[in-house]
């Protein structure tokens, strides 16, 4: 009899043990002659030596599955406990699962021109307007990098840029004053990656989350870096972002050109970096249109309301200087 402490480092342990520990159970009664105590993200197992190699050797199948799919029934664990390895009736094109299991997939061609476009280039520029995917589809593309190992961290980063608001005048300290800007990139990572898994990465730094002008003096290796809202940096500041880039890192520059909060007389680095660098080898760009856009179809009549407006502007505003 030996005893033996297996750690399940890569997943949620409770989605291996199940809801009211349904799968430990299940377990328990296909390994009778062994004790299996999960504590944690420990199990402690207790038996015969034959059993407790087979035992660990499908717990590791189980933790591959869970990793993949973010999920675990009691069919899938008894099938692969049992040799047969089932595939889920895929849907191709799936990025990642989410915490529920469902497939996140590029849903629109220019969204599958971003997927193509990551793959080809180390540096990535994605333009659109709210609610196209560019940044939801590239936060996909950084955690399915960091699920197969490509890279040991992803850093998402936002120019902290008051939208009507001052920074001063928010409460708390500098971390709770910026929250609010990172708030969409927690909210598309709580959809990809179970929450306590999600914060044991955050609290390990493999998951780093900071304003722009917290990346001044680092190099970025082994990474997926993503920069959000880049309509917002002005020209040093992207270039400073951009020369963050060390070796096995891909970056993706997220923006709206329509959507930028800085002073009218201060040009948008994301702008200016799209005209010098677009015909740079190895930095590609992906343009997505509101026929992107997947959010409530009235995000969609919303951006077409506010163009025809910003046309109607433009024209009167010429014809004003030509009187």
């Amino acid at each position: 009899m030996i005893e033996k402490h297996i750690l399940i480092d890569d997943i949620d342990p409770l989605l291996l043990y199940g809801v009211n520990n349904a799968n430990m159970q299940v377990l328990k009664a296909l390994y009778p002659k062994l004790r299996i105590v999960g504590r944690g993200n420990v199990l402690h197992v207790m038996g015969d030596e034959l059993e407790l190699c087979a035992f660990e050797e499908n717990v590791q199948k189980l933790q591959k599955h869970i990793l993949k799919y973010n999920s675990l029934t009691e069919e899938e664990l008894l099938n692969i406990t049992r040799g047969e390895h089932p595939e889920r009736a895929g849907v191709e094109g799936a990025i990642v699962y989410s915490v529920t299991g469902r497939p996140i997939c590029a849903r629109t061609a220019n969204q599958q021109a971003l997927v193509k476009a990551y793959h080809e280039n180390d540096l990535l520029f994605a333009v659109g307007p709210a609610g196209s995917g560019k940044t939801y589809t590239s936060i996909a593309l950084a955690v399915r990098a960091l699920k197969n190992k490509e890279i040991r961290r992803i850093v998402l980063s936002r120019p902290a840029v008051e939208a009507g608001e001052k920074l001063g005048f928010l409460p708390g300290d500098m971390k709770e004053k910026i929250d609010p800007y990172l708030q969409p990139l927690y909210d598309a990572l709580e959809d990809m990656i179970p929450t306590q898994k999600l914060r044991e990465m955050m609290e390990q730094n493999i998951i780093q989350i900071a304003p722009l002008a917290f990346m001044r003096g680092r190099t970025l290796s082994d990474a997926v870096v993503i920069l959000d809202e880049a309509q917002n940096t002005t020209s040093a500041q992207l270039k400073m972002f951009l020369t963050r880039m060390g070796m096995n890192t891909k970056m993706i520059v997220t923006g709206d050109t329509t959507q930028i909060d800085l002073p009218h007389s201060v040009r948008s680095g994301l702008v200016e970096a799209i005209q010098i660098l677009r015909h740079v080898k190895g930095i590609g760009f992906v343009e997505l249109t509101k026929k992107d856009i997947v959010r409530h179809k009235l995000v969609t009549r919303i951006v077409e309301a506010y163009e025809t407006q910003q046309n109607i502007q433009h024209k009167e505003d010429e014809s004003t200087d030509k009187n």
